[in-house]
């Protein structure tokens, strides 16, 4: 019996299918990742971390903050929604749309156990290979992993996280007890 090759995804191919709701439409490497629609927590957890980061890279002028479902295209064949990313500035101003802009400095990632394995996996290996920082909420454990791009190994962190991103005078430091209070709806 012949071996059947997985068939592989285009970013076009992806952007091309029907609309589904409470679904998301990703690929990585040319394999599809079909996801559920975020849960409350998730979704809380995301405004938080917005409010903290928008004020921060706006501040100090080192980027764009977008979030999900915004489209990152890395390749031809990887189109990925993160939940949050920062687009690098383009010549000291904010990129115009996905051709004038480069690859994120910084995507976060919300898993829930539907997306774990491949927020985890191979969203975060590529955003590790395009040279983004990326960092894993995860709520159940109350911790962020933060994976640093070349890096073989998270930093698993509990009490605070902080951000220097180059051109920043300061760094962002997030504690995270009350970001998990928040998505938890604990404040």
């Amino acid at each position: 019996m012949p071996a059947v090759q997985p068939r592989r995804w285009t970013a076009d191919e992806v952007r091309a299918l029907p609309d589904e709701p409470g679904k998301r439409f990703e690929c990585v490497d040319g394999e599809l990742i079909v996801s559920p629609g975020p849960k409350w927590a998730h979704q809380r957890a995301v405004r938080a971390l917005i409010v903290l980061l928008h004020d921060y890279v706006a501040a100090h002028r080192v980027g764009d903050l977008l979030m999900g479902p915004g489209e990152v295209e890395f390749d031809p064949y990887t189109l990925v929604q993160p939940d949050l990313f920062v687009l690098p500035l383009v010549d000291g101003r904010v990129p115009s749309g996905p051709e004038d802009s480069a690859d994120p400095l910084l995507v976060v990632e919300v898993p829930s156990p539907s997306t774990a394995r491949y927020d985890r996996g191979v969203k975060r290996d590529r955003y590790q290979r395009a040279g983004a920082e990326c960092w894993i909420v995860d709520l159940d454990s109350r911790v962020v992993e933060r994976w640093l791009p070349g890096a073989a190994a998270p930093e698993v962190l509990r009490e605070e996280l902080r951000w220097h991103p180059a051109g920043a005078g300061e760094p962002l430091a997030l504690a995270l007890a009350p970001l998990f209070a928040e998505a938890h709806g604990e404040r």
